[in-house]
């Protein structure tokens, strides 16, 4: 449970599914359309008077090598009180766009330095891991599964070494498949359609004090 408190600010980094435009503004104070915008929307419609503040840093093709490039300047300088992560996909992904691939064992090293700086720096943050995600909208994705399911496996572990607040968005988005064709979450399988981001914030603000 994430409790938010008055004045907090809440900082989003991850891949493009995080990005959604964000990346593209030289205004620091837009959070792009994806899900960061609907959790910052929602929470100022049902709480103003905590005068919150978010940052997005996600950047679209992010892996967690990228992250770690980046960690200081755009995750432990902007001294955030809750972080949120989403990253893995690309991870995974590289294996088959011809890039060399990277081990669940490598990707939970990294992930886990990350983590380790954070706790280090800024010991009271409150952070958030969101699991990678896929649906198999298209044929060739399901052998993704490969590559993904031990990377879901590490993030999982890495909440729990770490006492971060897991979001599992994998069971989340393969449950919502069964109310609803696959296509109505994500337009490829891996970027959210405008209701995926609303599902993956509603499962954001639900792990939350403000629930």
């Amino acid at each position: 449970m994430i409790n938010i408190h008055p004045g907090y600010k809440i900082l989003f980094t991850g891949d493009s599914i995080t990005d959604c435009g964000s990346s593209l503004s030289e205004d620091i104070n837009f959070l792009g359309h994806g899900y960061p915008i609907f959790i910052a929307s929602l929470l100022g419609i049902s709480h103003p008077e905590l005068e919150l503040t978010f940052v997005n840093t996600g950047i679209s093709g992010n892996r967690v090598s990228d992250l770690a490039g980046r960690w200081q300047r755009d995750v432990l300088n902007h001294k955030p009180d809750i972080l949120s992560v989403l990253i893995g996909i690309n991870d995974a992904a590289q294996r088959y766009n011809g890039s060399l691939s990277i081990s669940a064992m490598e990707f939970s090293d990294i992930y886990r330095d990350l983590l380790r700086q954070t706790r280090r720096e800024l010991p009271d943050t409150q952070i958030i891991l969101m699991e990678p995600f896929l649906l198999p909208l298209r044929t060739e994705l399901v052998r993704w599964r490969d590559e993904l399911d031990p990377k879901i496996r590490a993030v999982r572990e890495l909440a729990a070494e770490f006492s971060c607040t897991l979001i599992p968005l994998d069971g989340i988005f393969a449950a919502a498949a069964c109310r609803r064709e696959m296509s109505f979450w994500t337009k490829d399988g891996v970027h959210p359609t405008a209701t995926g981001h609303a599902l993956i914030a509603d499962s954001w603000i639900k792990a939350s004090s403000l629930c």
